[in-house]
């Protein structure tokens, strides 16, 4: 979820790197507030109800992620 720099900027991103999920874009940085991200890097991972499974801060580690997803994947 982008917010920060400007639109432009995140779509040139996107573009750039092919990313494989949907870009949400946030200028008021509400959403932000809302999720108590501070900075980034941040990630998070929801399930389908909008429930936050894990979350990072920081430098966000692969394997962490890719192992969050599993799991969530197979309930």
């Amino acid at each position: 979820m982008g917010t920060q720099d400007s639109l432009g900027q995140a779509e040139d991103f996107v573009s750039r790197h092919g990313t494989t999920f949907t870009m949400l874009w946030d200028r008021t940085f509400q959403s932000w507030n809302q999720l108590g991200i501070t900075g980034q890097p941040a990630g998070m991972l929801m399930n389908r109800y909008g429930q936050i499974i894990d979350q990072w801060r920081g430098d966000i580690p692969r394997g962490q992620v890719l192992d969050a997803v599993a799991e969530l994947s197979s309930t």
